[in-house]
């Protein structure tokens, strides 16, 4: 597959300049390529450079709000709320981010529910900059209903990941993001467009057959949790905290009101931060998780979650990312107005 380099700064540029055009305002289409740029630098394609079609296809179907101001709600003490205003989630993200490590911090825990927002990227960003704030967090969020409940055909979860970031002062963060389902739906879709296989127990076909072709599953097929019913009942959780807790949309109702344009669905987003030093062991919680990270350290072959992550940012800060010809061809078209 041929490939266009560029740097990181290209490639922010390149985005904004692909959402201004087609109706994000400055501050929407910044906050977008940020999060689109992040995914590039930690080499996580799937939620890079081939987002931003789906974000412009949004825009120009007039689903998503180009211009949208959040606007913040208190619902209690510790319950931050956003509205995202019907736009991206970027945006939203970065309102609620300050008022919930204050709440956080004065309470020991706290919570933000994002509402009304499409969401297409994801969740290690906001977990990692709450972490570097000293902060554990946690964030949920729903989708399209791509994968079946143990024993059924029809899709009705979405992949629905949770991220979870642990500070380590003095140090990186731990983070891990995961889906529920055993891969990512965009790697399934990048899958299908470089002609690969997944592997078996990623999905099934539209005849309820176990499958390896991208395809099969994308058309009319179905993901699957991993670990079976296990993953499926985290699956299931994700619905009840990303949509029924915090009055937002569940994966099937977000699809109901879908116009298909191949952007990303509306719904809500659950982020919960602890303040480790509210929890009885300030001046030892670090050094006490970091015992646990050395045991797993010593088994050789063993690294912690987010670590490939954050080094791929050395390499791409150095020599950039390399983005796929046709994919290039797309943005630029996307970029000029077209």
């Amino acid at each position: 597959m041929k490939t266009v380099s560029m740097s990181l700064d290209e490639a922010h540029a390149l985005a904004t300049e692909c959402l201004t055009r087609h109706g994000a305002d400055e501050e929407n289409a910044r906050a977008v390529a940020d999060i689109v740029t992040a995914a590039e630098r930690d080499l996580c394609h799937s939620h890079g450079l081939f987002r931003i079609p789906g974000y412009v296809a949004s825009l120009k179907s007039g689903k998503a709000n180009g211009r949208a101001v959040p606007a913040i709600t208190e619902l209690a003490p510790g319950v931050v709320r956003v509205d995202g205003g019907g736009g991206f989630a970027p945006l939203a993200l970065e309102a609620g981010g300050a008022p919930l490590i204050e709440r956080a911090r004065q309470n020991g825990i706290a919570a933000l529910a994002l509402n009304n927002i499409y969401h297409f990227a994801a969740l290690w960003p906001e977990t990692e900059a709450l972490a570097e704030e000293g902060l554990a967090a946690f964030a949920f969020t729903a989708a399209f209903p791509y994968v079946v409940a143990p024993g059924g055909r029809t899709p009705i979860f979405g992949t629905n990941p949770m991220a979870f970031a642990w500070p380590r002062p003095g140090g990186h963060p731990m983070v891990f993001d995961q889906a529920s389902s055993t891969m990512a739906r965009g790697e399934i879709m990048l899958a299908a467009r470089d002609g690969h296989s997944v592997p078996l127990g990623a999905g099934i076909d539209r005849e309820g057959r176990d499958t390896t072709d991208p395809k099969a599953i994308l058309e009319g097929g179905a993901q699957l949790a991993f670990g079976g019913y296990k993953g499926a009942a985290l699956a299931m959780m994700v619905e009840l905290l990303a949509g029924a807790l915090i009055g937002d949309k569940l994966s099937f109702e977000a699809e109901a009101v879908d116009n298909a344009d191949g952007g990303p669905p509306v719904g809500g987003e659950l982020i919960i931060a602890l303040d480790p030093a509210r929890f009885g062991d300030a001046a030892g919680f670090a050094a006490h998780a970091d015992l646990l990270f050395g045991r797993m350290l010593a088994d050789e072959g063993v690294r912690l979650p987010g670590d490939r992550r954050r080094k791929a940012r050395e390499t791409t800060a150095r020599d950039g990312i390399r983005v796929p010809e046709s994919l290039s061809r797309t943005l630029v078209a996307l970029a000029a107005g077209k």
